[in-house]
């Protein structure tokens, strides 16, 4: 299952989690029950009414709290809580996922470590009810794949624990680092931050090349903005039954190219591994090449997810010598493939096997097997028909 998010009006919790009932027409019952089985039912009361704003109709999802629910709470006791729940297991780790989002954003905004990170609008038991339920509607909806339009800039402050802030507010800001926004000129807090950690657990891409509209679902904020509907429509898609089913993904990288002829090989080495260990960084090649007057120089391809483009590019200036760098976005088609331990014997070897057009290939870690006798380097591929595996 395939979902598109547009961010008419914005994204929050309640807003993504009224896009997804409106679809689904999930009965308000069933979410309470998973509130129960995280063990606060309570402290709140949900309810989902159908709302027409005069242009759209769709669903706004609201959590009512008990006013004691209101304070702020730590990322580890909300940890532990969520962790002794008795939430599906599914549910619980993307309700993990979301939160840990959230911490490290708000540990480097305040530079606290992410265990003592204490939260406010965020940590009162309504905006905890909106990660969970949205939680475990991914998790019941099966969403394998995420895309999503510009997200709206918004401007203005927004007034939080930590007074007046600048919007996006600076945790939301670091957890949308990336993602291309848009000014439609109109003000206000258009993303909060579990809109923005929901958003980011995501992880959205591209749209998908071929694919069947299954429906939409719209759901509603509880502002109100000048000429537009104040709404998330989340689209629903999955992959054409007419089409031979692949097995390879198809997705979008960024492609970095840039020459140097003043740096030391040493010196480029070390430049290089460390542009590789950078997030995002999914594989950097170098070839000899001639430049001007006749020099021998290095040329450079760095391929990059999306949305880090600009800290890599960064990363490229302060590591190597090169004063531009050309950009492009590549389509790309990878296999799905897998990491697994193999034993034969006493030994134990790293393997990745990648699931081919009619076969699985596995191939072992040269590493591995580079001190066995009579092992050449260039032949890593072993049989493991009928050995052992741990995954």
């Amino acid at each position: 299952m395939h979902i598109h998010l547009d961010l008419v009006g914005g994204l929050s919790g309640n807003m993504f989690v009224g896009a997804m009932l409106d679809y689904l027409e999930t009965p308000v019952p069933e979410l309470l029950t998973q509130i129960e089985l995280a063990g606060f039912a309570h402290l709140v009361e949900l309810s989902a009414t159908k709302k027409n704003d005069g242009v759209l109709t769709g669903t706004y999802f609201n959590v009512l709290a008990e006013s004691e629910a209101h304070h702020h709470r730590h990322y580890r006791d909300i940890k532990q809580s969520i962790e002794a729940s008795s939430l599906g297991e599914k549910t619980q780790q993307i309700s993990l996922d979301i939160f840990l989002l959230l911490a490290e954003a708000e540990a480097e905004v305040h530079g606290k470590a992410v265990e003592d990170i204490a939260f406010h609008e965020v940590g009162a038991w309504d905006s905890i009810a909106d990660i969970i339920t949205a939680a475990w509607l991914i998790d019941q909806t099966g969403i394998t794949s995420a895309s999503v339009s510009p997200l709206p800039l918004g401007g203005g402050r927004v007034k939080t624990a930590h007074g007046s802030l600048p919007v996006p507010a600076p945790a939301t800001a670091l957890l949308l680092k990336g993602f291309e926004f848009i000014d439609d000129g109109i003000n206000g807090e258009r993303i909060t931050p579990t809109g923005a950690a929901i958003l980011k657990y995501l992880s959205p891409g591209s749209k998908p090349a071929s694919s069947v509209l299954l429906g939409a679902g719209y759901g509603f904020g509880s502002k109100n903005f000048p000429g537009i509907s104040n709404v998330t429509r989340v689209s629903f898609f999955e992959a054409s039954k007419n089409i031979k089913e692949r097995p390879w993904i198809e997705d979008r990288v960024v492609q970095l190219n840039f020459e140097v002829d003043d740096q030391t090989p040493e010196d480029l080495s070390v430049a290089l591994e460390n542009i590789r260990e950078q997030l995002g960084v999914l594989d950097v090649n170098q070839s000899l090449a001639y430049g001007k007057k006749g020099r021998m120089m290095i040329a450079v391809q760095i391929l990059t997810t999306p949305q880090v483009e600009s800290d890599v590019i960064a990363r490229c200036f302060e590591e190597t010598t090169t004063l531009g760098i050309r950009r492009a976005e590549r389509g790309r088609a990878i296999l799905s493939r897998s990491n697994h331990i193999v034993q034969i014997g006493t030994e134990t070897y790293r393997t990745k096997r990648a699931a081919r057009l009619d076969n699985v290939t596995t191939k072992v870690e040269i590493d591995d097997i580079a001190h066995l006798p009579g092992i050449k380097r260039r032949s890593t591929k072993i049989d493991i028909e009928n050995q052992s595996t741990e995954d």
